[in-house]
């Protein structure tokens, strides 16, 4: 736990409403037809680390891609900011990218409130203890919770302007329509001089996609399959890991990385305290991710959905990945 600090306050979910909200969506994830998992359960501390090692693989060409542009167009994404100006992060990780953001805000205002909305809390602990002393001119109210949880918290607080930012891509992770409905929430706690800047990656080939999400390592498949050594760690399950692979598959047709965890056989796996057993046939799934990928004119398609438009779009050099600028619209 991040020792007390005059410059850091957090928000955390209680740890008993989180482990029944992980049952229950265990529960009716491995009961449907077909069966899935929520891949905001792979963020515990391992599934957190494990993510931080996809980070840095060369098949994984994601924060490289977003990285270049936020080092390269900082300066640019700032100036249409008003100020003095509130920082916002949804998903904020490790927040190795935000530093960059940040130092271009830091050099225009000397202080910066910065809100990191993450679902692990102890990621989110130990990237605030080393922030706070990366910048003394920076103030933290964290929020250890689902997205939800930091968007009632924007409703509430934070007069001044702010820049929020989702980076990553994992928009992503959301169906499309769930992704309108998502930022048009965001949309609601904005006003007029706030601003929302979206990662997101774009629609390429079938190959380079599907090598970022199954790469040659295997840490990707370690990532995947450590949401069953979850369960059985916090739900007292009997997953053999063994008895399970990973797969990732890319639909051209409606632009989705899809990830599942297949099994290899015939099996019955129990899970002790939700008090079930789950069958399964080889060769079974349980779909645990869609990666959705867009196009320039589907990005705008969805900023228009969700009330918003888009200001400004960065790109990277090879035009893999874009930063997207999104102005709230009456």
């Amino acid at each position: 736990m991040i020792p007390s600090h005059p410059r850091f306050t957090l928000i955390a979910m209680d740890a008993g409403a989180r482990l029944s909200a992980f049952a229950r969506d265990v529960k009716n994830g491995l009961q449907a037809q077909p069966k899935h998992l929520s891949c905001c359960y792979f963020y515990d501390a391992e599934g957190s680390n494990l993510f931080e090692e996809i980070c840095e693989l060369p098949e994984y060409y994601l924060p490289s891609a977003e990285r270049e542009i936020l080092e390269t167009q900082s300066g640019a994404i700032v100036s249409h900011c008003s100020g003095p100006l509130s920082l916002v992060e949804l998903g904020s990780g490790n927040a190795a990218k935000t530093r960059i953001l940040m130092d271009a805000i830091l050099r225009r205002q000397t202080e910066l409130s910065y809100v990191p909305i993450d679902i692990c809390r102890t990621v989110l602990e130990d990237s605030s203890i080393q922030l706070l002393k990366e910048y003394p001119g920076l103030r933290i109210v964290a929020v250890a919770g689902e997205y939800h949880d930091g968007l009632r918290h924007l409703a509430k607080e934070m007069d001044r302007p702010k820049l929020i930012l989702w980076l990553g891509s994992n928009v992503g992770n959301f169906l499309r329509d769930e992704a309108a409905e998502f930022l048009s929430k965001i949309r609601e706690t904005l006003k007029e001089p706030d601003r929302l800047l979206l990662g997101v990656d774009l629609r390429k080939d079938k190959t380079i996609l599907e090598r970022a999400y199954d790469d040659s390592q295997g840490v990707t498949a370690r990532f995947n399959l450590n949401l069953l050594t979850r369960i059985n760690r916090e739900l007292g399950g009997h997953f053999d890991l063994r008895k399970f692979r990973h797969r990732a598959a890319y639909d051209e047709k409606i632009g989705r990385v899809e990830m599942y965890l297949d099994s290899l056989c015939d099996q019955q796996v129990a899970i002790d305290q939700i008090n079930m057993k789950i069958h399964f046939t080889s060769g079974e799934s349980i779909h645990t991710e869609n990666s959705y990928k867009y196009s320039p004119a589907e990005i705008d398609h969805l900023a228009a959905q969700a009330g918003f438009q888009v200001e400004e779009r960065w790109l990277d050099a090879q035009r893999r990945f874009s930063e997207n600028l999104f102005r709230p619209f009456s």
